[in-house]
């Protein structure tokens, strides 16, 4: 009877199961990441191509090669107006990125991302799909973080002489730089991403500065402050509103750059939103 005593506290209540009692990891990253978000302006590489825009976000990241890999797949959709003569309504984009083994402190890593745009952009002032290469590096100083992105890019309008349909001069290609800082400041338990820049562009941009006599092939493109605020809702949802400025002083590239949506022009335009993704 002692030996059938000790068994039955062995292996619990007659006819249960023994209760596994490893901790449940319900916050187990498997490296998915999907978001969704609204803002009140779509920009891309600085220039304000539409109002009102809803986006949505998948990504995966795989970190059991050599390189870490991560595969995303972004759209954004205007849903008000458009600011660029009915360009540009919708953006898919797909990208592959492999982080780079860190030197000097400075982590960085290589992509590839191609736009296509389902619902048929005006062709004769944008392509109607185009690939991008870009080197991205940052280095944590500890008061900010220096990040930097360089861009490259085959497909887009640039060097227009001012004439229709745009032909494109793209022997040389596009080339896009952007240079910021980035800082976290602790506010109410949260914290609180303060952040700016300046961009310039080498043939990227080769149109924006007048429409009917053709821009500059190359310039400093514009200069940008954001400020966010990522607040966790638990260890997998994270809700993030933003605010961000733009600005391009005169002789800029934006400065001046065709808007058809009663903006007064791309310059000093002051954007917003927010962002909600999860974590799996």
């Amino acid at each position: 009877m002692l030996l059938l005593a000790t068994a039955g506290l062995s292996a619990g209540d007659w006819g249960k199961a023994p209760v596994d009692k490893t901790p449940i990891e319900e916050c187990l990253d498997l490296g998915g990441l999907i978001s969704v978000g609204y803002h009140s302006s779509y920009i891309f590489k600085g220039y304000v191509f539409g109002q009102d825009a809803v986006s949505g976000s998948l990504q995966y990241s795989y970190d059991g090669l050599a390189l870490p890999l991560t595969l995303g797949v972004d759209y954004v959709n205007v849903v008000a107006g458009n600011s660029l003569a009915n360009v540009v309504n919708d953006d898919v984009a797909v990208s592959l990125s492999a982080g780079l083994p860190s030197f000097s402190g400075i982590d960085s890593s290589l992509s590839f991302t191609y736009h296509f745009y389902p619902e048929d952009p005006n062709t004769i002032l944008w392509p109607s799909s185009h690939g991008e290469i870009g080197w991205h590096a940052s280095k944590d100083f500890d008061i900010a973080v220096l990040k930097f992105d360089l861009i490259y890019n085959n497909g887009v309008p640039n060097a227009w002489n001012g004439t229709l349909p745009m032909v494109p001069n793209n022997d040389n290609g596009s080339w896009y730089w952007d240079l910021g800082l980035e800082r976290a400041i602790p506010v109410f338990g949260q914290q609180l991403v303060l952040g700016g820049g300046v961009a310039y562009a080498d043939n990227y941009w080769g149109t924006a500065p007048n429409f009917n006599t053709g821009g500059s092939s190359s310039g400093w493109n514009h200069y940008y402050l954001t400020a966010s605020l990522p607040i966790e809702l638990n260890c997998r949802a994270v809700v993030t509103p933003y605010i961000g400025y733009i600005g391009a002083p005169e002789g800029w590239l934006l400065d001046g750059a065709p808007n058809w949506l009663g903006l007064g022009g791309q310059s000093d335009v002051l954007h917003g939103g927010v962002n909600f993704s999860v974590s799996f």
